[in-house]
């Protein structure tokens, strides 16, 4: 192993309710590198809601204090941000100011030469015009597909950063070809999975979550964001269609839900903390992944599916590229009736060979395992260009 390098590393907000590969690269890479986490403003703008004011309030707040120790070899800091991109100046003033922010940081911590490490594409007013910098962009999604943002400014941005990044990861394999055109070091670093916490839901002896003790069985549960390619008509038909089931759906809705909380059997569960998530798949009978086919949802590659896969449930799914990777241990359906048959199947069908087999699946697919491939990736890269520190 060579000698640990400071990283610069741009992500979701530390604090988020879901932890996404952006925390769970972040954490792995802090365990043998110092880390300096960079909190990024969401690529959609604020809205007039409770909710978002107080996020962003608490933003602004937090940029202007010096970075939080949050473990050994970790720190995090906001990119300080106005909102208002819109407006005259707005942008430039952004990138002026979060680079002085940054590099005060980063003094104030001792880094001296830092990689620069992007997973979100907006964060790259951080990277100044040094043609010395090493930056590594990890390419979860096609941002630009998500609603809600400036379509054409987050694709400008993903694509500056796609050719400016001297090593790319991408996520999904769908969007290699693309990304390649851009940038030829781009190389597929599909996501990871906490397999020690998630296979503890196969654990006879670990407890139920309060709130799932009392659920009636069987019970077809979901946890992520509620979002616009959340499914929720597919949640209300299943409701209808078999009444004696129980449909737990856990995560923040960013969505109008009224119709389908109005059901009597789906129950809607605020985020629950990340490493509680097993005691709730434990009372799962079957887990599910109900996505509309949006233009996002072509190119993600969905964390969920390999936590549900951890935890040993029978998973059903709509069909996407990457989701079909794994119909060995999927059931993936294509229209709404299917998605019923499905779980009508695997609710009477399940064995313990084949929680078994669902586990093995993933058991080799850990995030420590990918940050260190991905680790042994940038340092070839860096021997290749002779990047000095």
């Amino acid at each position: 192993m060579n000698e640990p390098f400071p990283i610069l590393y741009f992500g979701n907000d530390w604090f988020a309710e879901n932890r996404t590969s952006s925390h769970h690269v972040a954490e792995r890479l802090a365990r043998t590198h110092p880390l300096l986490y960079v909190d990024t403003p969401g690529i959609r703008a604020p809205q007039a809601t409770g909710r978002d004011f107080k996020k962003l309030f608490r933003k602004l707040k937090q940029a202007v204090e010096i970075p939080k120790q949050v473990g050994p070899h970790m720190w995090v800091m906001t990119m300080p941000q106005i909102p208002f991109r819109g407006l005259p100046g707005v942008d430039a003033l952004n990138r002026l100011f979060g680079q002085l922010m940054i590099k005060r940081a980063a003094r104030h911590l001792g880094f001296r030469k830092p990689v620069y490490w992007f997973v979100v594409p907006h964060a790259s007013v951080a990277l100044d015009n040094d043609p010395s910098n090493f930056s590594v962009y990890y390419c979860v999604d096609d941002f630009a597909s998500f609603p809600g943002v400036d379509a054409d400014r987050i694709r400008q941005l993903d694509d500056t950063l796609t050719r400016r990044a001297t090593q790319l990861f991408v996520a999904a394999e769908k969007l290699i070809p693309a990304k390649r055109e851009l940038n030829p070091t781009a190389t597929l670093a599909p996501h990871g999975v906490d397999v020690d916490l998630f296979g503890s839901a196969m654990d006879p002896d670990l407890e139920l979550a309060d709130g799932a003790k009392n659920l009636k069985h069987p019970v077809i549960g979901y946890f992520g964001s509620i979002s616009e390619w959340t499914d929720l008509d597919l949640i209300s038909f299943l409701a209808d269609a078999r009444p004696d089931w129980t449909i737990v759906m856990i995560g923040h809705p960013a969505v109008d839900i009224s119709s389908t909380k109005s059901k009597k059997n789906v129950v809607f569960v605020p985020p629950q903390p990340y490493k509680k998530l097993p005691h709730w798949a434990k009372a799962f009978d079957a887990a599910i992944i109900p996505y509309r086919l949006a233009h996002q949802v072509l190119y993600a590659n969905p964390l969920k599916l390999r936590e549900y896969l951890a935890t040993g449930r029978p998973v059903v799914a709509t069909w996407t590229p990457e989701i079909e990777k794994f119909n060995d241990v999927v059931n993936i359906a294509a229209n709404h009736e299917e998605f019923l048959q499905q779980l009508d199947q695997v609710l009477t069908q399940d064995t313990p060979e084949q929680r078994e087999k669902r586990l093995a699946r993933v058991r080799e697919t850990s995030w420590d395992r990918r940050v260190e491939s991905a680790l042994n990736t940038v340092q070839e890269r860096m021997k290749e260009i002779g990047f000095q520190r």
